[in-house]
């Protein structure tokens, strides 16, 4: 059983506590907040909170630290974590820009350590079956990958939260809930060579955009489309289109609370089949296999390498929707 303390207790960090009370992996035991109001909210959850992230390090009794902070900061506390000898699960995007990706995955893997990532989507069952049906070419070569990951959920944040500021969450839409489908268009398509995206606001509140488009580009012209929406009710969708067939996967629910998912698949010359997954805990699978990876076992299925392409494809993408051009990763 892994301990750990979780590093940011708002919305997000709360969720993890509660997804990880019946892991058999990995527990959370402490909390860290700088916000006397955030912990007083957390003070029912079940676990110690301070308000350092240096006396988690210092603890003994912690094994791993899940970041649940400023995407900001992710690369020194990260680093801090290595040297303390704490594993790290942190929240995506992993770092804004590769340079920061780079030095703090060589501290974890200098340190000898186990690096996981908050990409839950990976282990939604039907994302897995799309991915093991492609793999055996049951539709062909893989050509297009369409995807839509939106919600209305920071709608009701105070305008001083941290998710709002073009600062510390530049593209809003991008670091809420697009990096999950960059992630996925990576783990299916490999390393991405360009972006264009937009970025447009509809509703002032959400400063730092609240609708954005990306277009990522692969080697042997292959593409992602991407959007995502801070200001529409929950639409989750995944599609994958290759040379003989497509499959499209639908959410009924956002992942935090998951209801399960609706999959159509054809292939050519067959007529269109659909299926229901029920719901799953893929938030708690994640976080199990970040634990089981550092308590050494099976390797974390999330790679370093599709970690830093992650990163160093947000920092191009914040690029493009600054400069409306297609930009280089």
């Amino acid at each position: 059983m892994i301990r750990a303390a979780v590093v940011g207790l708002g919305w997000w960090g709360r969720t993890l506590v509660r997804e990880t009370a019946g892991s058999d992996a990995i527990r959370i035991v402490l909390g860290v907040e700088p916000a006397e109001a955030a912990r007083l909210a957390a003070a029912g959850d079940g676990i110690e909170v301070v308000s350092r992230f240096e006396d988690a390090l210092a603890r003994d009794d912690i094994d791993a630290v899940v970041l649940c902070s400023p995407h900001r900061f992710h690369a020194d506390q990260i680093e801090a974590a290595a040297r303390a000898g704490k594993h790290v699960f942190c929240e995506k995007p992993l770092c804004p820009t590769g340079a920061e990706a780079a030095r703090a995955l060589a501290a974890v893997r200098d340190a000898g350590l186990t690096i996981g990532i908050g990409h839950e989507r990976r282990f939604e069952p039907a994302v897995l079956d799309l991915r093991r049906r492609f793999a055996a070419g049951e539709f062909g070569d893989a050509v297009l990958m369409e995807g839509n990951f939106s919600q209305d959920k920071f709608l009701a944040l105070p305008a001083d939260n941290w998710r709002l500021s073009p600062d510390l969450a530049p593209v809003g839409p991008l670091s809420a809930t697009g990096i999950h489908l960059v992630d996925l268009a990576i783990a299916l398509f490999g390393a991405p060579t360009d972006v264009l995206a937009r970025l447009s606001v509809h509703t002032p509140h959400l400063r730092n955009g609240d609708a954005l488009t990306i277009s990522l580009g692969f080697a042997g012209g292959r593409t992602a489309q991407i959007s995502a929406i801070l200001t529409t009710p929950f639409v989750g969708r995944l599609a994958l289109y290759g040379t003989a067939g497509w499959i499209e996967i639908r959410d009924r629910t956002h992942p935090e609370n998951p209801t399960g998912w609706d999959v159509v698949s054809a292939r050519r010359g067959e007529t269109a089949t659909t299926a229901f997954w029920p719901p799953h805990r893929a938030v708690r699978d994640n976080l199990d296999a970040f634990a089981r990876a550092a308590s050494g076992g099976s390797a974390y299925p999330v790679s370093p390498e599709e970690m830093l392409l992650n990163a160093r494809t947000f920092e191009a993408i914040v690029r493009s929707a600054r400069s409306g051009r297609i930009e280089t990763i």
